[in-house]
C-alpha cells in the first residue's frame, strides 16, 4: 500500500467499497485528511449528481466534510496539473464505465487515487465501474455497515421505496443496510407482495 509520508511519487490506485452507511466516505476523507497532513497536493472530484449534502463538499454521514469539485465525466479528472500526488474520488459508482481507465491513467502518471463506492446496487449486482476498478487497484478495502435487522455485518443497501430506478439519491428514509440473510428475506418479501398484487389485479 502507499506510504503516505513517501515524497516520491508513486502512483496508486486505491478502492474502498461497500454498502450505504458503511463508512466508505469517512474513511476516504480520512484517507486525504492524512495525505494532506503530509503536504501532499491532493484533488477531489465527485459526481455533479450527488448534492444530497452540499453541491462542493464531500459529506459523510457523520457530518465531516472536505471541499470537492462535482464534475459530470471522470474525463474532466485527467486535467489535474503535474503538482497533483493524490486525487480522491467519492460516490464513484455515479461516473460511467471510463473511470477505470482514466484512474489507470492518473496512477501510471505517478499519482495516488483513493476512489470510494457502493460495490453492489439495490439489487445486490455489481454497480457501475466499481468491479473493473477494484480488479485494476492494488489495495481494495470493503468496509460494512451494521444490519438494522440483525445486528450483523450489512453488505447490502435495502431500498425501502417503491422506485426500480438504479439511480435514486437518498438516506434511512429511502435505504437500510441488511445482512445477506435479512437482504434475502426484504426481497423475498417483496416479490410475494409483487404476487399477490398481480394476482388481485387479474380478478
Amino acid at each position: 500500500m502507499y506510504a503516505e509520508n513517501n515524497t516520491k511519487k508513486r502512483g496508486c490506485i486505491e478502492v474502498v467499497c461497500g454498502s450505504m452507511f458503511s463508512g466508505k466516505t469517512e474513511e476516504l476523507i480520512r484517507r486525504l485528511r492524512r495525505a494532506q497532513f503530509a503536504n501532499q497536493v491532493i484533488a477531489i472530484f465527485k459526481p455533479s449528481v450527488d448534492n444530497r449534502y452540499s453541491d462542493v463538499e464531500v459529506v459523510s454521514h457523520d457530518s465531516h466534510s472536505i471541499t470537492s469539485k462535482p464534475i459530470k465525466d471522470a474525463a474532466e479528472m485527467l486535467k489535474v496539473g503535474p503538482e497533483v500526488q493524490v486525487v480522491g474520488i467519492d460516490e464513484a459508482q455515479f461516473f460511467g464505465e471510463n473511470l477505470a481507465a482514466v484512474c489507470q491513467a492518473l496512477a501510471n502518471r505517478g499519482v495516488r487515487v483513493i476512489a470510494a463506492g457502493l460495490d453492489t446496487d439495490y439489487l445486490g449486482k455489481p454497480f457501475g465501474p466499481i468491479p473493473a476498478l477494484m480488479a485494476i487497484a492494488e489495495d481494495v478495502q470493503k468496509v460494512h455497515a451494521i444490519c438494522v435487522k440483525c445486528g450483523g455485518l450489512a453488505n447490502h443497501s435495502h431500498r425501502l421505496s417503491k422506485s426500480r430506478k438504479l439511480v435514486v439519491l437518498g438516506e434511512k428514509d429511502i435505504y437500510e443496510p441488511l445482512c445477506r440473510e435479512c437482504y434475502n428475506a426484504a426481497r423475498a418479501r417483496e416479490e410475494q407482495e409483487k404476487h399477490s398484487l398481480r394476482l388481485f389485479d387479474d380478478q
